[in-house]
């Protein structure tokens, strides 16, 4: 396999970024409720406060994750996805090591995300736990939500 390369990516024009998001947030709809849709469009992710990151085998954007800046010590992970025929290859793993080193170099102490609570996401859950995370409440913006499973971890 080809060498995984990560780099933030600020303009986020790049059109296979657009393809490779929509497909995410048609995944996302796929399996929650609307009203428990998180996931962060393209616009969303151009916001202040957002840090976005794409993996690359050569060509192909094979993964995305973000940080969304919530305070001094908390930050929050958006947009995690790995393209559906690489799951299971370790490069979720690589992408999750790479955005909580940058979380800690930026001055974070911890990072919380919010995930799907639906068998789909049942993958997504062990990764997070394998890496530190551990279920808590709602942080931020959001509210409680059975379609919604919460995780934290401190850095």
């Amino acid at each position: 396999m080809q060498a995984l390369r990560i780099h933030l990516d600020g303009e986020l024009r790049d059109p296979r970024i657009a393809v490779f998001l929509e497909e995410h947030l048609a995944d996302m709809r796929r399996v929650s409720p609307p009203e428990s849709v998180h996931a962060l469009d393209l616009g969303a992710l151009r916001q202040p406060g957002i840090r976005f990151w794409t993996a690359w085998l050569g060509e192909t954007l094979v993964a995305t994750a973000a940080l969304k800046h919530l305070d001094q010590q908390h930050t929050e992970l958006k947009s995690m996805r790995t393209a559906a025929a690489l799951r299971g290859r370790g490069i979720a793993a690589r992408m999750l090591a790479h955005v909580m080193a940058e979380a800690r170099a930026l001055g974070h102490a911890r990072l919380s995300l919010e995930t799907g609570s639906q068998p789909f996401f049942a993958p997504a859950r062990a990764l997070y736990a394998r890496h530190g995370f551990q279920a808590c409440g709602p942080f931020g913006d959001y509210a409680a939500d059975p379609s919604s499973h919460f995780m934290t971890r401190m850095l």
